[in-house]
């Protein structure tokens, strides 16, 4: 079975703790952002569950982009290692 993008960016921040991944996503229309660090994933727009076998990134959201921060996040002064990410490309960095 294959994994989903969410699963597939957790595991990428497991092993590389000092990025924290900010994914813009349109879910069912609506607009979200998604931060992925250390193999978590929360939702930074919308409320995320409690449970973590919930996905925050739902197989149906349309991945518009990724940015790759240092790690810690400081939302009010980022520091990009690379902005506006395809998820195409961004496959090709999962390996």
């Amino acid at each position: 079975m294959e994994d989903s993008p969410e699963k597939l960016l957790e595991q990428y921040t497991k092993t590389h703790p000092q990025e924290v991944l900010l994914v813009r996503v349109e879910i069912e229309g609506e607009a979200d952002e998604i931060l992925i660090f250390k193999g978590f994933s929360s939702s930074v727009m919308r409320p995320t569950a409690y449970d973590p076998d919930v996905p925050v990134l739902p197989e149906t959201a349309k991945i518009l982009g990724i940015d790759r921060l240092q790690s810690p996040y400081i939302p009010d002064d980022p520091q990009y290692i690379q902005q506006d990410i395809s998820w195409a490309a961004m496959l090709e960095i999962l390996g």
